[in-house]
């Protein structure tokens, strides 16, 4: 049985936009992600670490715990040993408490989130996990619920796919655009709807598949 970790957020944990309900497994893109692997032969097990509010490296002056480099290390140990970890964060990053976050300042966080997992101090023998590094949809103009919170993300966000491909480079990560399969609601212009959780989810797992295979050649 092959593990595969997702480390994100709210458009990872399946928020509905314009709610606080949340998607049931297989209607989130992890789970879409999982049957299609394992209807593609590869017996897969998805486990999910997914975060209403989490960012890369900063605090939530609101919520504590927000900070993905807080306890990332317990949870590669925790699920270890691991066959490929997903890590799609960003969006919060452009939140409004962050007025001078931008791109970049995403990709260096997702940087040190990356070379925490790979200190993670996990059992003697078992494999260090290859890292996926997914690009969140972009941010839209913020509706609803989101208008204050994201206020200014969607031009501050700008360029982050190309920000991450630069670090998947430099890492020696792979990398996935989500917004090259699918975008966010038009509801929040945040997160995602069923329907982009499909696409996402069926977008990502060819490439999933193809490190998978490469893992276990």
């Amino acid at each position: 049985m092959l593990s595969v970790l997702v480390y994100g957020d709210s458009l990872s944990w399946g928020i509905v936009p314009g709610e606080r309900r949340r998607l049931p497994f297989d209607e989130r893109w992890p789970g879409v992600m999982e049957r299609g692997l394992v209807a593609g032969g590869l017996p897969v097990r998805v486990t999910e670490n997914c975060l209403n509010g989490r960012r890369t490296v900063w605090e939530d002056p609101l919520k504590p715990g927000r900070n993905g480099l807080q306890g990332v290390e317990q949870v590669m140990e925790i699920n270890s040993p691991l066959d490929l970890v997903v890590l799609c964060l960003g969006t919060n990053d452009m939140q409004c408490w962050y007025p001078f976050n931008n791109a970049w300042s995403a990709g260096q966080g997702v940087t040190a989130v990356v070379n925490a997992m790979r200190r993670a101090p996990i059992e003697p023998g078992m494999p260090l996990a290859p890292i996926l590094i997914v690009s969140p949809p972009p941010t839209t103009t913020p509706k609803g619920t989101m208008v204050e919170k994201f206020a200014g993300a969607d031009v501050r966000g700008r360029g982050m796919a190309e920000a991450y491909r630069q670090v998947a480079d430099a890492l020696g990560c792979a990398f996935f655009d989500a917004g090259s399969v699918t975008t966010v609601s038009e509801i929040d212009g945040v997160h995602l709807e069923a329907k982009q959780h499909r696409e996402l989810g069926e977008g990502i797992t060819p490439v999933v598949a193809g490190l998978l295979k490469k893992t276990t050649s």
